[in-house]
């Protein structure tokens, strides 16, 4: 641990990453950012530590704009949709936000551009002549996702002006083979614009030392290693602003039609999120950012390393008043089933959704992707661990023995806590281990362990649940009554201790727990105490912690991504090449007519054939299709079709089949009957 680290703080800043305001949260962003962010701010809190915890929406930037073109509606009502959708989710979910901000408020766009407005008054900016792409016939400048052309690396003909989606190359617009506007399909020409770039480069040497010699020991490896890699490749200008006309203004008179680039504006959310918070509670937010008696940590996700370890620094840096991150404990990736979350393909679990469809079992996911946590390298969620981890250790570990305290004190003791009697060896033996609990955890927790800290939490579980298993106080009751008094009294001072210990992991089991044992609620400090319930005190009736979550439940979520990747798989289906060319002579030998069917039955010993009776206008014949998977009989009387009718009769299952119904059938075998789209005379000919 550097110096930094190890000195005492008198406030905390607590960041976690602004969620894009383009879609809802799901179980990725819960496990890389805001579980953790939020376990460390109640572990502080109930240490009693003065604490501001930020959260809010990242709402510019181009994937909004192309959202909005998308489903036909302004920037502002896509914001407004998934900011609120984000916000219930995370406040039904428990993350303790003491503000959960958005980057369109007013406030937000005051402090941005007060922020730019004093890098540029210093001299901090170099302004560039540049060119860019320009759709003449929209009269705008294209962002890099509004250019699409073939990837020069892959051949993907979709590739995007900043990243092939095909083979995850980054790419700049003008790399891409044949590109075109994705507003209006035409060639885009290069024209010059001016630009303002923060020179990163000058911050360098600084952060060599700043990063690479001070937090060589305290920042997680993962983190380290890409800060080091991009500071060894070398720095460069940056971009503040771009041609965008939905955004924070650029604040100069010789900036028309340009906004602050997203990657500038997000960061300084959290500064006009602080400011907004200052404002509703009466306290002053300087301190929290610019007192060096502050801690500043930053959580996010592996993508946003470098924007909050290199680039809001050199920003900070360059403004000159500002404290900077003490740590940024940045996570892997969070898989699911295998497979790399992806919203495009809405191959994710989604925060609403398993709020609706899990409800009550809020700590079951915060529990499930704190243990899977990906803290050193990516990990994968899957439902049926999710299943065995409720089941085999919060019901059968911590539920049990907190169930099992609870009723036993209720059979014996009235619900009563019963006065510790005379101790033995083991009771001092499980007391001393209880003692080391708080210590431990705490740990773990200021060393950005949450993986580790949740287990050491468990452990204290298991120890009550080995106490009671080894003491047997249902069987000892009957002879040494006095000894049940003391096993009882030691594993209810274990639920009170694991009532405080869980509250940053698992707030709402805490809450249920302290209700249950009818205590206010606890304070770190007190963890560790074999006296925290006092003898003679009432509990409440004990209740369920955890509830069992059976199969069935399970399949649903399973049979829903299965849905998903079907869906994915047709959406993405590529039509069979088209066969060899003929002559306008030999498609003109084919006579298709329209006809109605007029009668349908099962072939007998087959599962695909229907016989069908088919009024084609010249006669009335029978026709076998392999149509049965797909369709019942009865339903598809008086259905009008396309039949092809001088096709060679053949004979199937003993049956002459005189002519060919004309199915469309997709990438999955489904089959559709081609049918005109009004009513047509039967016989009509199809050319």
């Amino acid at each position: 641990m550097n110096e930094q680290s190890e000195k005492k703080f008198k406030r905390y800043t607590i960041t976690s990453a602004l969620p894009y305001a383009n879609g809802p949260i799901h179980i990725g962003h819960l496990a890389g950012v805001y579980v953790p962010a939020d376990i460390y701010a109640r572990y502080l809190r109930s240490k009693g530590e003065d604490v501001l915890f930020i959260g809010g929406s990242d709402e510019h930037g181009v994937p909004i704009t192309i959202k909005a073109r998308k489903e036909g509606v302004t920037p502002q009502q896509v914001v407004d949709t998934y900011h609120g959708i984000i916000k219930k989710s995370f406040e039904d979910f428990g993350v303790s936000f003491d503000i959960y901000s958005r980057t369109s408020n007013q406030i937000h766009h005051e402090t941005a551009s007060e922020f730019f407005k004093k890098l540029y008054d210093k001299g901090e900016f170099i302004e560039k002549i540049s060119q860019q792409y320009y759709d003449e016939e929209h009269q705008t400048f294209l962002a890099d996702r509004y250019i699409t052309g073939t990837c020069p690396h892959c051949g993907f003909e979709r590739a995007y002006g900043d990243q092939c989606e095909n083979c995850g190359t980054s790419l700049n617009a003008t790399d891409l083979i044949n590109p075109k506007s994705a507003l209006s399909g035409s060639v885009p020409v290069m024209r010059d614009t001016k630009h303002w770039f923060l020179p990163l480069d000058k911050y360098e040497p600084w952060m060599r030392e700043w990063i690479l010699e001070g937090h060589r020991d305290d920042w997680k490896t993962n983190v380290y290693g890409q800060c080091k890699s991009w500071l060894d490749h070398g720095l460069q200008p940056r971009a503040v602003t771009r041609d965008l006309d939905w955004g924070v203004k650029v604040p100069l008179p010789d900036a028309e039609g340009k906004v602050l680039y997203v990657w500038f504006d997000a960061p300084i959310g959290y500064i006009s999120a602080s400011r907004e918070w200052a404002g509703q509670t009466g306290k002053d937010w300087v301190p929290y950012w610019k007192s060096e008696d502050s801690k500043l940590v930053h959580f996010i996700g592996k993508d946003n390393i470098v924007f909050h370890c290199i680039v809001f620094p050199g920003m900070l840096k360059a403004e000159g008043s500002y404290i900077l991150p003490d740590n940024v404990p940045a996570n892997e990736f969070l898989n699911l089933e295998n497979d790399k979350i992806s919203t495009s393909r809405n191959w994710a679990v989604w925060l609403h959704e398993y709020l609706e469809e899990f409800p009550g079992k809020q700590d079951v996911l915060r529990y499930v992707l704190t243990a899977n946590a990906p803290e050193t390298k990516d990990n994968d969620f899957t439902w049926r661990d999710f299943q065995a981890r409720n089941n085999s250790e919060l019901l059968a570990i911590f539920g049990n023995f907190v169930n099992r305290t609870l009723v036993l004190t209720q059979k014996y003791f009235e619900g009563k806590v019963p006065n510790m009697g005379p101790l033995e060896d083991y009771d001092r033996e499980v007391m001393a281990e209880m003692a080391g609990f708080p210590e431990r955890i705490a740990r773990s927790i200021d060393l950005y362990r949450f993986r580790e800290a949740l287990n050491e939490l468990m452990n204290l579980a298991r120890l009550g649940n080995k106490y009671l298993t080894d003491t047997e106080p249902w069987k000892v009751f009957k002879t040494n009554p006095e000894k049940v008094r003391t096993t009882l009294n030691i594993s209810l001072q274990i639920c009170a201790n694991l009532s405080v210990l869980c509250e940053p992991f698992l707030p709402f089991s805490a809450e249920k727990l302290t209700q249950m044992l009818n205590i206010t609620p606890l304070k770190w400090a007190d963890a560790g105490s074999a006296s925290l319930i006092p003898g003679g005190h009432s509990l409440n009736q004990p209740g369920l912690l955890f509830e069992k979550i059976e199969d069935a439940a399970i399949e649903t979520q399973i049979q829903k991504l299965l849905d998903t990747r079907k869906s994915n798989e047709a959406a993405n289906a590529i039509a069979r090449p088209a066969k060899d060319v003929i002559e306008f002579d030999d498609f003109g030998k084919v006579d298709l007519r329209t006809g109605t069917i007029i009668a349908a039955e099962k072939v007998a010993k087959t599962k695909k054939l229907l016989k069908l009776t088919v009024d084609t206008g010249i006669d009335k014949r029978t026709v076998v299709s392999g149509i049965a998977e797909y369709y019942e009989p009865e339903n598809i009387i008086g259905q009008q079709v396309a039949i092809l009718v001088n096709l060679a009769p053949r004979n199937l299952k003993g049956i002459e089949s005189q002519g060919m119904i004309l199915m469309a059938e997709d990438h999955d075998g489904k089959l559709c009957f081609i049918a005109p789209t009004s009513l047509m005379k039967n016989g009509s000919e199809i050319r």
